[in-house]
């Protein structure tokens, strides 16, 4: 099944922690790490060496608050039609890198 890109959520805590939530790929995340982009708005997922995709149009709000931060939790998906049989494949850390 192709994944969908385009289809990410943030979510904040009560603590300004962020977490990203994403599709699924069919490969591990291998030393991942993050690229912000805030004047164009856009935060660049390196999952592996040869595997990253851009998030676009993300909100001024989770740029102010990834922009001090170390990392960033990344819980990937399985896509379901059922959110209560959603299945979090991979979660981890990835590094937010300049």
């Amino acid at each position: 099944m192709p994944v969908d890109t385009n289809t990410f959520s943030f979510l904040i805590s009560d603590k300004n922690e962020i977490m990203l939530i994403v599709y699924a790929r069919d490969i591990e995340p291998e030393q991942p790490a993050v690229r912000l982009n805030p004047q164009e708005r856009y935060v660049e997922l390196h999952r592996r060496i040869d595997d990253a995709f851009l998030l676009e149009n993300v909100d001024s709000e989770v740029f102010e608050l990834l922009q001090n931060q170390e990392s960033l939790l990344v819980c990937e998906i399985m896509p379901t039609d059922n959110e209560d049989e959603t299945e979090i494949v991979y979660a981890y850390q990835a590094q937010i890198i300049e």
